[in-house]
């Protein structure tokens, strides 16, 4: 009898091995994933009947404190992760694993920026420090120059509101 992998794994959606190794932690799962114009962070709960979104944030929710650039760089990354660690304190949620889901890892990528926002806001996520992105980076001096004071103004922004 032929076995037929599952649909997921057939799709190419999901890494079943890498997805049991980050369920045994038994930790709440920081869920990064990017498209070509947004980034989405979820700290999920493993329910043996569907996995449970505990909070949501996509790059999006930061139009809200003033942010006109792109939603798919590496400072947008970050201030959506640091957003994303302050909904995730104000709901109880102390740790985590990261899931970088099929990504592959790479040195200084806008995966490794969101990790950085969701670990300043608080979070204690296991990361190595030479993956994340540079200061430089982070605050998009690459970008633009000016782009490194509004980064700071809307972290602020972000912080004042979950105190």
């Amino acid at each position: 009898m032929n076995k037929h992998p599952f649909r997921r794994r057939r799709e190419g959606k999901t890494d079943y091995r890498k997805r049991h190794a980050l369920l045994k932690s038994g930790k709440i799962r920081v869920v990064v994933r990017k498209s070509n114009k947004n980034i989405k962070i979820q700290f999920a709960e493993y329910k043996p009947e569907g996995d449970k979104i505990i909070t949501s944030v996509t790059g999006n929710a930061l139009k809200k404190y003033g942010w006109q650039y792109s939603l798919s760089n590496v400072p947008s990354a970050y201030l959506t992760g640091l957003l994303a660690g302050k909904r995730a304190l104000k709901n109880g949620i102390k740790e985590g694993v990261l899931d970088i889901g099929l990504y592959s890892p790479r040195k200084g990528s806008k995966i490794f920026a969101a990790l950085k926002g969701v670990v300043d806001a608080g979070i204690d996520v296991p990361y190595g420090e030479e993956i994340l992105p540079s200061e430089e980076r982070i605050y998009g001096k690459h970008i633009n120059d000016g782009l490194a004071e509004k980064v700071e103004e809307i972290k602020n922004k972000i912080e004042e509101e979950y105190e």
